[in-house]
């Protein structure tokens, strides 16, 4: 590919926009998926109540059974055990924060790629985790699927962002090494060699 029209401005513009809509994407399902992760009572019941009516997912079938049973769960224990929702309140805030993590690559996404690569290490070790952890507690190979649907969610914008951030760093150093040999072609001509006399 050409050197000068890869560093071309508008290509470098193209890039930072992509970069940034892509981390924006992430960042707004780690902030939705905080939000909603404090009324969980209010949302299995509206949950719940839409699937009474839905044809193919109603009752009988095994989603509407396992929202049932972890609604009357969520009830039971918030009137008898309400302390036990602050561990849902920190995970929500856990995700909430790590949306305010990506605003370092939002910024200066060459310096903080780490953040992007980080997310994707977190999206790998979420499939085990669901899957492990999802067994030992009971949880429907259904559900456990699903969650491992939110990990693909979050790595496909964050692989295309690392794609664009790896690529606009072989700008800056193409950039930079462009610089640097222009600035010794200058010193040449201001200060050209000359051969020493044979003796």
């Amino acid at each position: 590919m050409n050197r000068s029209v890869l560093l071309h401005p508008i290509h470098v513009t193209r890039i930072l926009r992509g970069i940034r809509l892509a981390l924006l994407v992430v960042m707004a399902g780690l902030l939705l998926s905080g939000i909603t992760a404090f009324p969980l009572v209010r949302e299995t019941g509206w949950l719940l109540q839409t699937l009474a009516h839905s044809t193919h997912l109603g009752p009988g079938t095994p989603l509407f059974a396992w929202m049932e049973r972890v609604h009357g769960a969520l009830l039971l224990t918030n009137s008898s055990f309400p302390f036990l929702a602050y561990g849902t309140d920190r995970l929500a805030f856990a995700h909430i924060a790590l949306a305010v993590l990506f605003f370092g690559p939002l910024r200066e996404p060459v310096r903080n790629q780490w953040v992007v690569n980080f997310g994707l290490m977190t999206c790998a070790g979420l499939v085990p985790l669901a899957f492990i952890s999802g067994a030992i507690h009971g949880i429907p190979v259904f559900w456990r699927c699903l969650d491992c649907s939110f990990a693909l969610c979050y790595a496909i914008p964050l692989l295309l962002c690392r794609h664009y951030i790896r690529l606009l760093e072989r700008l800056e150093h193409t950039a930079e090494h462009q610089r640097l040999r222009r600035r010794q072609h200058r010193r040449l001509r201001r200060h050209p060699t000359h051969p020493k006399p044979i003796a």
